[in-house]
This record gives structure tokens, C-alpha cells and sequence, in this order.
């Protein structure tokens, strides 16, 4: 699968296409920074002491995906993707979202998981969640940790979440291969 090309989201858009455009910016961003690299980069925690790799990050975000826009937007009992090691996929990201678990997985590896295998898993959650998201307005609600959560807010909080994950996958990719820049 080939990398997307990113485009920059416009200047003038309305509020809709403007947070659209930005979380795809970042979703496309993240692919950029594990694009070229060999299957052991991916898989390497470059940056001591922390665990986190690329192939990590990925998976995580196919599982953040799956929890705001298929658990929580769309009240879907969703499992989890990845296996956790920790034994702790119960967050408070979850609540509310029927006892959903997972919304903070991905980030440990298995022996077999492999990028070929997370990336086509993560462009499936993105489909999810768009073809969710069309079905809503940015001012629908969903429940959520015993109030209400808008669409607009779920955006808002995943084009953080993406550009918070972002900025660790560029200090990964920097010590993998020197590689820089969004």
C-alpha cells in the first residue's frame, strides 16, 4: 500500500471540511513517518527509555479510531484490535462507551503483529469513522463518561490526540534514519 499523499488543509473552509481536512492531514502525517522504512525500524523503540515504536503507534491509533467514532459517536460494542499486555484497556476514554475495552491499545507488540498487517487494519477504522461521521452532525451527541459528547468535540480532541502522536512519531523516525520535518 502506498502512502497517501498529504494535502494541506484549506484556509478557508467551513467548520466541517476545516476539521475533516485537519485530522486527515495528521492521519496521512503518521503514514509519511513509517513510510520506506524496513519492518525492524518499525518495531524499534528508538527513543530510550521510552517502549514506544512506530509499528506502536499505528496500531494505538486504529484502536482510537475504533474507540471514539465506532464506540463512543457510534455506540457500537466494538473489542478491541490489538491485544494489551498490561491487562488495562479499561480507561477513561472507554467509559461510557458501553464498557468498551481497548481504547488505549496498540502500543504493545506481539510477535507476529507486522506493519502490513496494522496499516490495512487502520485504514479500516478510518473508513469506520468516516462513514460514521457522515451519518452526524458536528453538534450531535453521543454519551459519554456520564455527559454528552459532540461530534465537534471528538474531532477536536482526535486532531490533538493525531498531532500529539505525531511529534513522537518524528523523534522516532529522526533517530531511526535522521529523517525530519512533517
Amino acid at each position: 500500500m502506498s502512502t497517501p499523499e498529504r494535502v494541506m488543509p484549506p484556509l478557508d473552509a467551513d467548520e466541517r471540511a476545516f476539521l475533516e481536512s485537519w485530522l486527515d492531514f495528521y492521519r496521512t502525517t503518521l503514514a509519511q513517518k513509517c513510510d520506506g522504512l524496513e519492518e525492524h525500524q518499525l518495531r524499534e523503540a528508538a527513543v530510550a527509555p521510552s517502549p514506544l515504536t512506530l509499528l506502536g503507534l499505528v496500531q494505538h491509533m486504529a484502536e482510537v479510531e475504533r474507540n471514539w467514532f465506532c464506540r463512543i459517536l457510534a455506540q457500537e460494542d466494538a473489542p478491541p484490535i490489538f491485544p494489551s499486555s498490561t491487562g488495562t484497556e479499561d480507561t477513561d476514554a472507554a467509559k461510557g462507551a458501553k464498557g468498551a475495552k481497548g481504547a488505549d491499545g496498540g502500543f504493545d507488540l506481539t510477535k507476529e503483529a507486522t506493519y502490513a498487517q496494522a496499516l490495512p487494519l487502520w485504514q479500516a477504522e478510518i473508513d469506520r469513522a468516516r462513514a460514521h461521521c457522515a451519518t452526524h452532525s458536528l453538534d450531535d451527541t453521543s454519551p459519554f463518561m456520564g455527559g454528552q459528547v459532540t461530534l465537534r468535540w471528538i474531532y477536536t480532541h482526535m486532531i490533538a490526540e493525531y498531532a500529539r502522536h505525531c511529534g513522537h512519531a518524528d523523534f522516532l523516525r529522526e533517530r531511526l534514519d535522521g529523517r525530519t520535518g512533517i
